[in-house]
């Protein structure tokens, strides 16, 4: 009677060792990620996150608003102006005999259109540069265009009827820059 074989796994009975396949390395096998993505880096510890080697679609969407709402900003200057000049001319023909009322309505016309033309000159400057700076700028250029479209949408409130077509282009400013992918655009590494 024969005993059984002691190695189950070992060669049959009567044959060579190393007769047959070549013994091949076991496969390494990839470690599974349960959890989703690292919380550190978007993807499993050691492995580099990938970033986008062109602006995504929404990023430039948000510099083509930007753009928009500085014409439509330089538009309003232009208007701002002429109001400023038509209350002014109105303030110097006016007569001796005008109501001190009129002339202190006047002065503080003057004087709001002022404050709105400065207004609207910082925020036509921000918005140019903010869009300018898309294709280089880093976390502070998206940080500065999204409190820029908060700061236009809370402002065109006060202007409600005239002002929809810049809340509207603010809040999708906000939206389209706020995205996972623009996201990913303003935090990639720059050399």
């Amino acid at each position: 009677m024969s005993y059984p074989n002691q190695n189950p796994y070992g060669p049959p009975p009567g044959q060579q060792p190393g007769y047959g396949y070549p013994q091949q390395p076991p496969h390494p096998q990839q470690p599974m990620a349960p959890y989703g993505p690292y919380p550190g880096g978007g993807g499993m510890p050691g492995m580099q996150p990938q970033y986008p080697a062109v602006m995504p679609g929404s990023a430039k969407t948000a510099r083509v608003m930007l753009f928009v709402l500085s014409g439509l900003n330089l538009i309003g200057l232009v208007l701002a102006v002429m109001g400023l000049g038509g209350v002014s001319k109105a303030s110097h023909n006016a007569s001796p005999y005008t109501a001190a009322e009129d002339v202190t309505a006047m002065n503080v016309g003057k004087g709001l259109l002022i404050a709105v033309i400065v207004l609207i000159v910082i925020f036509t400057a921000a918005a140019i540069t903010l869009a300018l700076q898309f294709a280089n700028g880093g976390s502070g250029v998206r940080v500065g265009t999204i409190v820029f479209g908060v700061a236009t949408i809370m402002l065109s409130l006060f202007t409600f009827p005239i002002g929809l077509v810049h809340t509207v282009l603010g809040i999708l400013v906000v939206v389209f820059v706020s995205k996972d992918e623009s996201n990913a655009w303003f935090n990639r590494p720059r050399y």
